[in-house]
């Protein structure tokens, strides 16, 4: 029991895009000791469906058979994309246990983290700029402000680079890390 409350508690968020399974499947490389020795979960927030284009499609009110056939497939890529992250990580001796939530990813993300006490968040980034970020909105930067604990973001880029973001607590980087990811501090050391 004193063995559990020693371990620490890691949360990936994934999502269908590839750079999400690159964040993990990096973290998993570059912080492999210190994810092994702690409880890794791997979360995925599905948006609310949209019914108003099968509204539309439909002239009227949907078919409730029509909404549960999306609901349906909805709950199945969310599964499908769990088990892709879990096999990942059992491919690295990691053992990790899977949740899934309906909502907006932002929100329902740092929702989890605050209820499980998470201690580091480990994100992927399209790597979008500050127009589409605006119009199109940012996961990973809405954890950085709003998470409550470090987060790390793992940004794949066109050019194999390094870069270096800090914000507060945050790390962000690009292909190559070298000795920076000491730069996360005491939980990575520990």
């Amino acid at each position: 029991m004193e063995e559990n409350k020693m371990e620490k508690k890691v949360m990936a968020a994934i999502d269908e895009s590839e750079c999400s399974h690159w964040a993990l499947q990096w973290a998993l490389e570059n912080l492999g000791h210190t994810i092994s020795a702690s409880q890794l979960f791997i979360f995925n927030a599905q948006p609310l469906p949209n019914f108003a284009y099968l509204s539309a499609s439909t002239y009227g009110a949907p078919p409730v058979d029509l909404i549960n056939t999306v609901q349906e497939n909805q709950k199945k890529l969310a599964l499908a994309l769990l088990e892709k992250a879990k096999g990942i990580c059992a491919n690295r001796g990691v053992d990790a246990e899977t949740m899934t939530e309906v909502g907006d990813p932002k929100e329902k993300i740092c929702e989890a983290v605050e209820k499980l006490n998470i201690e580091l968040l480990i994100l992927g980034s399209h790597g979008r700029g500050a127009i589409q970020r605006a119009f199109l909105g940012s996961v990973s930067n809405h954890c950085v402000h709003n998470s409550m604990c470090p987060v790390l973001v793992a940004i794949t880029l066109k050019v194999t680079t390094t870069e270096f973001y800090f914000v507060g607590q945050t790390i962000a980087f690009g292909d190559e890390l070298g000795e920076h990811v000491r730069k996360l501090g005491l939980f990575v050391n520990q």
